[in-house]
Order: structure tokens, then C-alpha cells, then sequence
């Protein structure tokens, strides 16, 4: 896929959809009747249904509950609210009961207690069309097809010795990026654009041993870190159309409308991996006995669920391959800015970890992933950047299949709960001085807190068998790049450049602000930045 074969048009959408985002007078008129009606609905049926004691919560007419969530950052409202309703609070907005849970014990009665109860999803209009129909490891419902599709991410795509054989391939495509920072340096870099054209070629590679290359990659990457951007917000914005199925064809936020647009790119740029991978009957052209992500994706896709047509199939492999390319690259670029620019900003902290990395590798060589385990300080500074600006604040929300009980509160089945552990991270009853930089919070028991979500003071990657499937290689990726930024430059901002740290809320935070900064070369001698 050349740059010609999407951006035009995704330009083209990018200023169209200003013109796009007005709503006629009547379309509004028939909105509110609309809204009116249905509201007086849900509310008695409601009043009429209500038999035990629910979370407390703000009252008010549905229909104007969802007024201030459009458009806005949940965290803010959700943290406005919490100060008022405690740990545990309700939210109905139109047809859609919201529960937010701010504290860990009764994050724990969720993710533990009654991990099976709340293992379903309720994707939204704009996770559904993002993922075929809700056919991905993160928004599809428990059932047998989540099931299998869980036990191949976890036990074969993602399994100690699947990573460990393809890490010549991530080793490799961090090089390329070290040797084209080399070249740079003295230059101002936007490190996530840099990390989001290394990711990508690392998961391609990884999946089929194939890379993009030259100005390719570079207008390829670019226009993947925008659509992916996109695809965040959309999927964190409230949409007055899931709040309100019945007025769902009128898109009058134009939800749909930019996922579908953005959703076509990405489409695109997926099937245009199967199409390099396989032939047009659909086998394999590797003909080599180790098998890749891709080849095993493809061996065991028809077995994932009986009775799907071709159709059906062709959206499961590519769902199941939208998760590995975007988890595998957006989530970890975001982090790999965030922790950059806390490094950045906190001097001393940055010497630590140059210093950790000095002893542990030696200028007179390349990081490589079996020093990893060691660097303890750069896992502390990782795990505080995860604790000030964890990827997905909010998680993606869980569903009950029933109706239970928690902290002496009935969750009614078919709600929405919200794991708020952006709330929980900076609670200031948990963390001491929780807005502060401080790794060294994560060195004197680092087994207290991991990745794994077992201490639930602490779940950036969520907990349970919702956890996200994908940490092995987001770990892996992260902290391999990270060190090798560290290790192989000497950093620091633009002259005249303010460090912020503003953000712009989606299911997955972004910085708002590209952080640029200037690399310069700390190795001994030019020979070790040649490719591997």
C-alpha cells in the first residue's frame, strides 16, 4: 500500500469532516422529542424494576444526564464525582446504566471475586465497527470463540518461546531505528512517530518477516500514528448513539461516520498483510518449517468457531491481526513518549537509569533483552510512568452476564463497569505524594507490584481473564526500547522548549504535544549504531 492509496484520502476526510459535524435544526428537534420519549421509558421502567439497593449516583432525567459527557474527558467528570459519591457510584445515561469503581477492594470483588460474572464486554457502535463486529480478544463477549481465541494469543502467539524465537527480528528493527537516530543526531526528533515506524516494522516482521521500507515506512507510519490517534478517541468518546439506540441512524455526533473512515484505512493496511503473507487461495507462501504470528493465526483461525461464512472468517483473521498490529504498536509508542518525557523532565532520575545501564551493559555495547531482568531502576521508572499516565485509565469496561452483588450494592446485569485505575493510581489514601515522579516507590518490594494485576492498587493492564492478552510483547517491546534509547544517546529538548505534560483523552491517553527532543551519540565507538 502506497502512500497514494490512502492519503488522499484520508486527508481529504480529515478537512471534510468539519463541514461534516453540523446538525440541522429539524435533525435536532426530532432528537429531543425523541430522547424525550424513550427517556420516560427507561426511567419508568426503571422506577418499576428496581427491587435492591443500587450504587448511589447523581439523579436527574436521563435524557439530559448525557448532556455534559459529549465531547468531554470522563476522567475529569468521573473524578468530580467520586469526591461526592465515595468508591462506588452509578450513571444512567439513557439506555445505558454506568457503574465506576475507584477503589481496590471493590475493584478486587470484580476482577477476582467474580472474575467469570464480569467477563463480558458491550462494545460500543464505534468498537464494533473497529473490530469486525466485535470479533477481537478485547471486545468480544466470554464464550467458546473468546476462549480459543484467548488460549492462541496467550499460549502460542504469545508464549515465552514464541517471543523468544522472533527476538532476532525485534532486535533488528530496534537497530535499524538506533542507526537511523545516528544520523540524526543533533537533529529534533518526534520520539513517538520514531518508536510507531519501529513497531510496526517489528510486529510485520513478526508476523510474516516482511517490513516496510525507505519513504514507504515513513508515510505508511505517519498515517498509521494518525489513524490509530483517531481510533483511540472515537473509541473513549461518549456517543449519544449508544446512550440512545432507537436514534442511532441519525450518527449526530458523526461517530460512526469518522470510525467507519478510519476504520477503511486500517482495513486496508491489514489486508494488505494477509495479501503479502498468503497467495490468493489463501495459503501460505513461507514454506520454511518455523512457523510465524501470522502462520499460526492462519492455521488456526477455522477453528476458533463452526458455521462462520467465508465472510465471517476473512473479519475474524483480520480482527485477530488489527489487535496484534495496533496493541502491538500504539499502547507501547504512547508509553515509550510518556516515559520519555518524565525522563525529560526529572534530570536526576535520567542519570540513574543511564548509570544502571553503564554498569549492566558497558558503553562498548548494545543492549540486548537478556540484560533486561537486571535493569531494576528502569523497571521502577517504567512501572511510575504506568502509575501517572497508565495507557488505558478507564480500561475497556466489563459487562456482567448477571445481576450480583458488590460492596452490598446490585449490579443490575447488562451494565457497564468502569475500572477507574487513573483514579485509583493518584489516590492520595493509596500513594504518598501521588502526583510526584518517583520511582524508587516500586524498589523496595518489586514483587508487590507487576504488570500481572494481582495487586489491585496497581492495574495498568487490568486483572483477571480480562487482562490485557498482549502483555508479554508490550513488555518485552517496551522496556528493550526504552533501554536502547537510553543507553545509545544523550538527550535533551529544543532550545527554547517547554516540557508539559497535557494530554488528550481516548480509551488510550495520548500526550497532546509530540515530544521532540535531540539525540545525541554516548557510545564509544560509531561501529556499534550499524544495523544488526
Amino acid at each position: 500500500m502506497s502512500k497514494g492509496d490512502s492519503g488522499g484520502a484520508w486527508t481529504w476526510w480529515w478537512h471534510a469532516k468539519e463541514a461534516n459535524d453540523e446538525i440541522s435544526r429539524a435533525t435536532t428537534a426530532l432528537l429531543v422529542i425523541a430522547i424525550a420519549a424513550l427517556s420516560s421509558f427507561f426511567l419508568f421502567r426503571r422506577q418499576k424494576n428496581v427491587t435492591a439497593l443500587m450504587p448511589p449516583g447523581p439523579r436527574g432525567l436521563p435524557f439530559l444526564g448525557y448532556l455534559p459527557f459529549l465531547g468531554t474527558d470522563l476522567r475529569q467528570i468521573f473524578a468530580k464525582l467520586a469526591e461526592t459519591y465515595g468508591p462506588i457510584y452509578k450513571l444512567q445515561l439513557g439506555s445505558k446504566l454506568y457503574v465506576v469503581v475507584n477503589s481496590p477492594s471493590l475493584a478486587k470483588e470484580i476482577v477476582r471475586d467474580q472474575d467469570s460474572t464480569f467477563a463480558n464486554r458491550d462494545p460500543s457502535i464505534a468498537a464494533t465497527i473497529a473490530t469486525y463486529g466485535a470479533r477481537d480478544i478485547a471486545f468480544s463477549s466470554q464464550g467458546p470463540y473468546w476462549r480459543n481465541l484467548r488460549k492462541l494469543f496467550v499460549r502460542q502467539i504469545m508464549s515465552n518461546a514464541s517471543l523468544d524465537a522472533c527476538y532476532d527480528l525485534r532486535r533488528q528493527e530496534v537497530r535499524k531505528g538506533l542507526s537511523d537516530l545516528y544520523r540524526k543526531s543533533g537533529v529534533p526528533v518526534d520520539i513517538g512517530e520514531w518508536a510507531v515506524l519501529i513497531l510496526i516494522n517489528a510486529v510485520m516482521a513478526m508476523l510474516w518477516g516482511g517490513t516496510l521500507t525507505g519513504e514507504k515506512c515513513e508515510a505508511i507510519g505517519a498515517e498509521f500514528r494518525m489513524v490509530t490517534a483517531k481510533f483511540m478517541v472515537l473509541l473513549g468518546s461518549p456517543n449519544v448513539s449508544d446512550f440512545f439506540p432507537a436514534v442511532a441512524w441519525l450518527d449526530l455526533q458523526g461517530v460512526e461516520r469518522d470510525m467507519k473512515r478510519a476504520h477503511q484505512w486500517l482495513d486496508t493496511f491489514i489486508q494488505s498483510v494477509v495479501d503479502c503473507a498468503t497467495q490468493e487461495d489463501g495459503e501460505s507462501k513461507r514454506n520454511d518449517k518455523k512457523k510465524d504470528f501470522l502462520q499460526i493465526v492462519l492455521d488456526m483461525e477455522m477453528d476458533l468457531e463452526d458455521n462462520q461464512s467465508p465472510t465471517d472468517k476473512n473479519g475474524a483473521l483480520k480482527a485477530i491481526l488489527t489487535d496484534i498490529v495496533i496493541g502491538g504498536t500504539d499502547t507501547t509508542s504512547t508509553m515509550v513518549e510518556w516515559v520519555m518525557a518524565e525522563l525529560m523532565q526529572n534530570r536526576d532520575v535520567m542519570n540513574k537509569v543511564v548509570q544502571e545501564l553503564t554498569e549492566v551493559v558497558a558503553k562498548d555495547e548494545m543492549v540486548e533483552e537478556h540484560h533486561l531482568p537486571k535493569l531494576k531502576y528502569l523497571d521502577a521508572v517504567i512501572k511510575e510512568a504506568f502509575r501517572l499516565h497508565p495507557a488505558l485509565p478507564l480500561l475497556a469496561p466489563r459487562m456482567p452476564r448477571a445481576s450480583c452483588v458488590v460492596g452490598g450494592y446490585t449490579i443490575p446485569k447488562g451494565s457497564n463497569i468502569f475500572l477507574n485505575v487513573g483514579y485509583i493510581h493518584r489516590d492520595p489514601k493509596i500513594w504518598d505524594n501521588p502526583t510526584e515522579f518517583r520511582p524508587e516507590r516500586f524498589l523496595g518490594d518489586p514483587s508487590r507490584y507487576d504488570f500481572s494485576g494481582n495487586n489491585f492498587m496497581y492495574m495498568p493492564f487490568g486483572s483477571g481473564r480480562r487482562r490485557c492478552a498482549g502483555l508479554a510483547l508490550g513488555e518485552r517491546m517496551l522496556t528493550f526500547v526504552l533501554a536502547s534509547l537510553m543507553h545509545s544517546f544523550e538527550w535533551e529538548l529544543p532550545p527554547g522548549t517547554e516540557m508539559d505534560f497535557l494530554d488528550k483523552f481516548g480509551i488510550v491517553v495520548k500526550k497532546l504535544k509530540p515530544l521532540v527532543v535531540i539525540p545525541r551519540p554516548r557510545l564509544s565507538t560509531p561501529e556499534l549504531y550499524k544495523p544488526a
